[in-house]
Order: C-alpha cells, then sequence, then structure tokens
C-alpha cells in the first residue's frame, strides 16, 4: 500500500468529481478572506520541534522548584499514585463519557459512584456525572435557576474571582439574566446581608453564596442567607471548595438547591491551570431542570446489574428547545480521578485532611500577622486561604519572595476596592512545618 494512498490517482479523482485542480473544492471561499501566504517560519523535523519544546519548557519553574503559597483558585494537593495507575488504564483514558453502556460497564459504574459520593458530600439528592469546572457550574447554576422560577435576575457577591464573574457574564447576556453584585462586608469579608435585603426582589431567581468565599472566609450565617433567598421565593444556590466539606456541614444541611464547585482538589494535578472538574448536585425536585447527564443503576433483561445513561437533556439528544444545556463532553476523566482518590482517602481520611489545611492556613496566618509590616485583613473562620494587609508595597513583597524562589499572591487591589495594600495566600497539606517558617522568615527580611 503507498504510504499516501490517493498520490497516484489524484487526477482520476478529481475528473471524477468534475473538477481540474484542488483549489477549486474551496470556491465558495471568498477570496478576500483567503491567506496568500502565511507568517511562519520554516518547517522543522520531529526531532528538532521536540528539542525545542523542552527549551521553551525548561523556562517554567514547577512547584517542587518553588515553594508556592498562591491562593484564589488552584493549589498544589497530595495526588497518591493509585490515581494515575487507575486513570492511565486504556479502558478508562478519555474524557469522554461512553455512549455504548453494554460495552463501558466498568466506566459507567465509576460515574455512578463519583455521583454518589457528590452527593453525599454536598448533601444533595442527586449529582450529575460532572461539568467541565466550577466555574461553568456557577453559570449552568444561573440558568437553571431562571428556567425554575421563570424569573431573569440573579444575584452574585462582589467578592468572588473575577474570572467567574466574566464567564458567568457571558453565560447570562444571550438569555438576557440580570446579573446583580451585593457588597461585602469592609471588616470581615463575608457577605453584607443588608445588602443582600435591599437588592433581592421579586424579580430574583436565585441567590449565590461561596461558603468558604474567595478570600477563605466562612459564611457562619448561611441560616438566614438561605431565609432571605428563600423568602423572596429564590433559590439558594452554594459554591463549595468540596474539600472543606471534611469539616463542616453539608450545604444541603443548611438548605441549598443547588450545590457546585470545583473538584479539582480531589486527585486531579494543577496541569498549568488546565482542565477542572466541574461539581454540581441538586435537590430532586429539580433534576429535569439539572444539566449534563445522570448514570442510572438498572437491570437487564435476565435481571443482572447494570448502568446506563439515565438522564442526558442535552440538545443532541433531545428537542433544542427542551434541552438544559449545551455541554457536550464532560470532564470523565477528571471524575474518575475523583473517584479514585476519594476511594483511596475514605471519609476520615477527608475529615482529617480537610482538618489539615484549616489548621495549617490559621497557624500560618497567626505567625505572619506577627510581623511587624502585615497583619490579618479579614476576621472570622477561614479554610486553607486567608487574606494578608501589608504596609509595605505588596506588588514589591512579592517580586522579593520570587527572588527567593516563594510565590504568594494574588494581589487584590486590582479587582476589589480597598484592598490595594492586600495579599491572597494559600497553604495546603502538601506545606510543611519547614514550609510555613522558611515564608514567615523571608517575609520577616523582606518586610
Amino acid at each position: 500500500m503507498k504510504f499516501i494512498p490517493n498520490s497516484e490517482i489524484k487526477d482520476e479523482m478529481l475528473k471524477e468529481i468534475g473538477f481540474k485542480k484542488i483549489d477549486e473544492l474551496f470556491s465558495d471561499i471568498p477570496e478576500k478572506i483567503k491567506f496568500k501566504e502565511l507568517d511562519l517560519p520554516k518547517g522543522v523535523s520531529q526531532q528538532e520541534t521536540d528539542r525545542k519544546m523542552r527549551d521553551i519548557a525548561s523556562k517554567n519553574k514547577s512547584c517542587n522548584e518553588f515553594l508556592c503559597f498562591l491562593g484564589g483558585g488552584i493549589k498544589n494537593h497530595y495526588i497518591p499514585p493509585i490515581v494515575k495507575s487507575i486513570t492511565s488504564r486504556s479502558e478508562f483514558y478519555t474524557a469522554y463519557t461512553p455512549y455504548q453502556a453494554e460495552a463501558s460497564q466498568g466506566f459507567l459504574q465509576a460515574m455512578f459512584e463519583y455521583q454518589s459520593m457528590i452527593a453525599e458530600l454536598t448533601g444533595m439528592d442527586v449529582s450529575n456525572c460532572s461539568l467541565y469546572d466550577g466555574v461553568t457550574g456557577l453559570s449552568e447554576a444561573a440558568l437553571m435557576c431562571t428556567r425554575i422560577t421563570r424569573r431573569n435576575s440573579f444575584i452574585i457577591p462582589s467578592n468572588i474571582s473575577w474570572e467567574k464573574k466574566s464567564v458567568l457574564k457571558n453565560y447570562t447576556l444571550g438569555p438576557n439574566v440580570n446579573v446583580k453584585e451585593i457588597a461585602f462586608d469592609e471588616k470581615t469579608g463575608k457577605i453584607n446581608l443588608d445588602d443582600l435585603e435591599k437588592n433581592i426582589s421579586e424579580n430574583t431567581a436565585g441567590v449565590y453564596i461561596e461558603n468558604p468565599n474567595f478570600f477563605g472566609v466562612f459564611e457562619d450565617d448561611v441560616g438566614r442567607i438561605c431565609k432571605i433567598a428563600k423568602d423572596a421565593g429564590s433559590l439558594f444556590v452554594v459554591g463549595v471548595d468540596p474539600l472543606s466539606l471534611g469539616v463542616t456541614k453539608s450545604p444541603g444541611e443548611y438548605g441549598a438547591d443547588i450545590v457546585i464547585g470545583e473538584g479539582r482538589v480531589f486527585g486531579n494535578s494543577m496541569d498549568f491551570g488546565g482542565c477542572g472538574l466541574g461539581v454540581f448536585s441538586c435537590k430532586k425536585e429539580y433534576l429535569r431542570q439539572m444539566p449534563g447527564r445522570i448514570i442510572g443503576l438498572t437491570s437487564d433483561s435476565e435481571g443482572k446489574r447494570g448502568f446506563c445513561m439515565a438522564l442526558q437533556t442535552r440538545e443532541q439528544h433531545i428537542r433544542r428547545a427542551k434541552a438544559t444545556s449545551n455541554i457536550c463532553t464532560n470532564e470523565g476523566l477528571c471524575s474518575l480521578s475523583a473517584v479514585v482518590y476519594l476511594s483511596w482517602l475514605g471519609g476520615k481520611g477527608l475529615s482529617e485532611l480537610a482538618k489539615e489545611n484549616l489548621e495549617k492556613s490559621h497557624k500560618l496566618a497567626e505567625m505572619i500577622s506577627k510581623i511587624d509590616g502585615f497583619s490579618l485583613r479579614f476576621t472570622g473562620l477561614h479554610f486553607n486561604e486567608f487574606v494578608i494587609k501589608c504596609k509595605n508595597k505588596p506588588e514589591n513583597i512579592i517580586k522579593k519572595l520570587l527572588a527567593k524562589n516563594i510565590q504568594i499572591g494574588p494581589l487584590l487591589g486590582q479587582h476589589f476596592k480597598n484592598l490595594n495594600d492586600c495579599i491572597l495566600i494559600g497553604v495546603t497539606e502538601l506545606h510543611n512545618n519547614q514550609d510555613i517558617e522558611k515564608l514567615v522568615y523571608v517575609l520577616k527580611e523582606v518586610a
């Protein structure tokens, strides 16, 4: 067989379809938008490309080389070898949920177990088998609230990530959903409840909070927030760091209708900010309005246990007007990692891990706040990140720490008014006492 099968019969093929040259296949493309020539370097071999890519990659520094205390999103957590060992098996190694149930029972069961774990953690009745990431989970929750309530306003706190706000506003632009921000308390970093009561109305589809919030602070008055939402006929949506559920009540216990979150913390690596894991669960009465897919347990014609896709309300399977979302794939491989990780960790292990993150965060915050020129910006209980106020310019402090191979941040002043002198710091179980003491020691030097 020729390496390029049609090389010798190309003219014959063109004649068969009535063309003289290949360019005629693209005659419907207007000439004015065609590229005459691309400004690209001369092609190189695969070997040379490999060397070039390695040279570029060598400019990056991993968390094994830098001491990383970055907060505000992705943090470095321990991933046991069993996660990679199982997820790298050929029968699992895809991000896609398989359609052929009869040929994919193992993977479908893993997704069923994932749903069961997430539902138990969040205190909800049902969970889908994941969305793209926590950010799109929030956006899908907002649209879900509008479908259920037939209202077109959605309330979020101003103290959430600016990136989440951007994605949410893009998602809600077409459906014409009004996203309204409410203030946070300057002293505690929590939601300003008076502002919430002032802004909620009969047109509010849902109220969203994060617990812990972007500043790492726990909202301890969730009962009142829930009551404000329910009294207005709105749905109560809670965003969580799933790891924190090892030491806190589940959102279902304090009245949440929908729970979303970023599940990357469960057995998934940071991957330069790459693929996340969208946790999404809700009460059973809202099941038909939930985006994504649900894997169900059933029996075959012989009475044997089997797994199948029980719900997949997307436009590829049902009428477009009836679809809850246009989500195509899901993060199947990432949710499989979460299943393996949680199975390895167990309930007791999750509780101990969450407690370790909580305690290390408070220990580090206390040590830094004792350094002259630094103080804890917000009062109240926080999880594994916190905001530090700096007497000197925080951007200069970050630069000096980088020179010492230590990363902290991000800076908050660019996106939050009155926080120009503040830095967000994150800590996890991977930071030992020596790491914490090193950061404190260097901060004393550069303050």
